[in-house]
């Protein structure tokens, strides 16, 4: 099997098993995945498609450097927006890449992440709607969140999808960058979703129903929960033998 083959296999695996109606990560066209080929191209749902049958015709191969450098850009019309996505494309006949092409173009250049999925989870959503929206990114409440999740979630305030949101993630992800010198599993998107990022599509999925298992914990513990420490949240992150772990999981 070609590494494309492969990667593409991953890919539709994962998209389908975020895609599951019992799980309630996304429905109908919500949500998209995406993986890296080689140093130039990447893989991305397709706009419109559905993340739980998302078959090889669902999944267009996108070049970086068409996308990145949009980063840059201000003042883009929807209509521009929509003509570099098409320009994209390798194949020019292939279908329409997700509007929101842009974001994983910029995370899948990133050092380690191969793997990205967006999704908009219930529970979370729930608390990506409420006031409790930033602390549920900020804090940590027992040690598989912190292992599956990371030691805290990137936090994107309420922006306009597309090229707005993935330049209110380049910028939020370089400071988290620069603070904590260690890449985020988690970025969440308020009164939106979540996405999560990772070297292989386990991780990814690991970290999407972490995360969704711990804002059912979060919404539900009696008089509201009680968080781990600073102190707690590090000794988890940087325990030998909860970094093996890890490893073993495909974190």
């Amino acid at each position: 099997m070609s590494d494309h083959a492969s990667i593409e296999g991953a890919l539709l695996t994962l998209s389908r098993e975020l895609g599951r109606e019992d799980r309630g990560l996304a429905i109908l066209g919500e949500g998209n995945t995406s993986a890296r080929l080689t140093e130039e191209t990447f893989l991305v749902k397709a706009s419109g498609s559905s993340l739980g049958t998302l078959s090889p015709a669902d999944v267009t191969a996108c070049r970086f450097d068409r996308l990145v450098p949009l980063l840059q850009r201000k003042g883009m019309t929807d209509a521009a927006i929509d003509a570099a996505l098409l320009e994209a494309r390798v194949d020019p006949t292939s279908r329409k890449p997700s509007v929101e092409a842009v974001f994983h173009a910029y995370l899948l250049s990133l050092p380690g992440v191969n793997f990205v999925g967006h999704t908009h989870p219930i529970n979370v959503n729930s608390l990506l709607c409420s006031d409790q929206a930033r602390t549920f990114a900020k804090r940590r409440i027992f040690p598989d969140q912190v292992v599956c999740c990371g030691v805290e979630s990137v936090f994107i305030p309420n922006t306009d999808p597309g090229l707005r949101l993935a330049q209110a993630i380049e910028k939020a992800v370089t400071a988290f960058l620069g603070r904590l010198s260690r890449l985020p599993r988690v970025i969440l998107l308020e009164n939106h979703g979540l996405i999560a990022m990772g070297s292989t599509s386990a991780a990814v999925l690991a970290a999407t129903l972490m995360a969704e298992k711990s804002a059912r914990i979060f919404a539900s513990a009696p008089g509201g929960p009680r968080f781990l420490t600073p102190a707690q949240v590090a000794r988890v992150a940087d325990r030998p033998d909860e970094l093996y772990r890890q490893r073993v999981l495909g974190i």
